[in-house]
């Protein structure tokens, strides 16, 4: 699995992902969950929509 980025709102800067996860939001958008590798936050990447 290729690394996976999102920017964590605590940090206030893009991080790769720790332990990422693909999940479906409840309006359907894909999405991955993981944890920051600096402070330990959620962290959410939209990826688009699930078909």
């Amino acid at each position: 699995m290729p690394a996976v980025t999102g920017f964590c709102l605590k940090c206030r800067k893009k991080v790769e992902l720790k332990n990422p996860k693909e999940t479906v939001l409840k309006n359907g958008a894909k999405a991955f969950v993981g944890t920051c590798p600096h402070c330990g936050t959620k962290v959410y990447t939209i990826v688009g929509r699930a078909k």
